[in-house]
């Protein structure tokens, strides 16, 4: 049976506050800014460029000890914190729910070839804490010091929406009062390139796609995104601004294969069903769909197949954004939930980069070429990654 709506049988779940950092925009507003500009056009990765930690560090020294994924996720808080402010519950009842997909994989390769160079003796003592996937969160919670559940989500490209979804949940079911919660990632270092295109999962012209015919994989992405969930009531006693509100999520496997989706779709069409269970919604309820979208060839045909088994033919406005920030593994959900607030921000749809023409045989209304205005309402974002994880959300406008 599909879990209780967050809605309708639990606590209601405010956004508060957000913070972005991307290839294409620092902050969230230059972020909106690049999700409605020119796509990705060469390379097989896309990172942040000229990026400088020590803004967001006491010291230099201390930004040194942190992997670029540990970075990216205190810089997104410090943004969040900074529009949210601090909930006004006790530390204890703030937890800290994160997600990546594969950690500090930068550290741990340059730290092997340290090993493999010089010698064990001169691996660096900081090199466990740098790796460990748990290193994001646990460095939030450390910053700000919220003493709540502090847990990391690993689903790989699911991550996020995982983690943003198992938040709210804590919070509609009473077991906290407010989460931090998001994803991080930076996995574009040469053995993340190496593995990713030797699987003949990135794209081989350099060019995300999504849902065009000409699609032949993904650009691998970088950034991270950093939410502040809280008890509706109480976010409203305090006289927080809220940004948006969490309707709905589910979590479910395909069982299928290590990294191919099921056909036609079959565990996304079964996810997607179960938020709009939990939020209590019907299809014709969703105004908008940022669809994971890779660019991948079984992916997004996979994708497409479940949005019209689920919505009906070109029923709901979908976009994919990994045309223009690639796609960010662990923190491309949390990177799209972004987009979506900014979304109802600014009543506009982003347009799927690059992608001119809708592949044959996929019916669904594709934004293309320029942004779509529309009326904010609940809107859904999917995540579905290797290992059979799909997640999907469902969001809202702060009204």
């Amino acid at each position: 049976m599909p879990a209780p709506a967050l809605r309708s049988q639990g606590r209601r779940v405010a956004i508060t506050g957000y913070g972005v950092v991307a290839p294409c925009g620092l902050g969230k507003q230059a972020f909106w800014q690049g999700l409605n500009g020119p796509g990705l056009t060469s390379g097989r990765a896309v990172e942040i460029a000229d990026w400088d930690a020590t803004p967001y560090f006491a010291n230099p020294k201390e930004a040194r000890r942190a992997d670029r994924v540990e970075q990216f996720a205190l810089a997104a808080a410090m943004e969040c914190f900074e529009q949210s402010g601090r909930p006004a519950v006790d530390d204890a009842r703030i937890g800290t729910i994160f997600a990546t997909g594969v950690g500090g994989l930068r550290s741990t390769e340059e730290q092997i070839q340290v090993l493999l160079e010089k010698g064990e003796r001169r691996v660096s003592p900081f090199t466990v804490p740098m790796m460990m996937p748990n290193a994001p969160g646990a460095a939030i919670s450390m910053r700000y010091g919220l003493k709540g559940p502090n847990e990391t989500i690993c689903t790989a490209c699911a991550a996020s929406t995982h983690a943003i979804g198992y938040a709210a949940r804590m919070i509609a079911w009473g077991m906290i009062d407010a989460c931090v919660t998001g994803g991080s990632e930076s996995a574009g270092g040469p053995i993340g390139l190496a593995s990713f295109g030797n699987m003949t999962a990135l794209s081989t012209a350099g060019i995300s796609t999504p849902f065009s015919p000409d699609r032949d994989g993904f650009v691998l992405g970088e950034g991270a995104a950093v939410f502040m969930l809280e008890e509706w009531e109480s976010a409203v006693a305090r006289g927080a601004t809220i940004v948006g509100e969490v309707l709905g999520a589910a979590s479910n496997a395909d069982a299928h294969h290590i990294t191919a989706p099921a056909p036609g779709g079959t565990g996304a069409i079964a996810c997607m069903q179960l938020a709009l269970a939990d939020a209590g919604l019907s299809p014709a309820d969703i105004g908008q769909i940022n669809a994971h979208g890779t660019s991948t060839p079984l992916n997004d045909a996979a994708e497409s197949a479940a949005v019209t088994a689920v919505f009906g033919a070109s029923a709901v406005p979908v976009t994919s954004t990994k045309g223009v920030t690639g796609h960010a593994l662990g923190a491309a959900g949390a990177l799209e939930a972004a987009a979506l607030l900014l979304s109802f921000e600014h009543a506009l749809i982003p347009p799927t980069a690059n992608t001119t023409v809708l592949d044959e045989g996929f019916e669904i209304d594709l934004v293309m070429g320029a942004a779509r205005p529309w009326s904010p309402g609940p809107a859904m974002s999917n995540s579905l990654g290797f290992g059979g994880h799909n997640g999907s959300i469902i969001l809202g406008p702060a009204a």
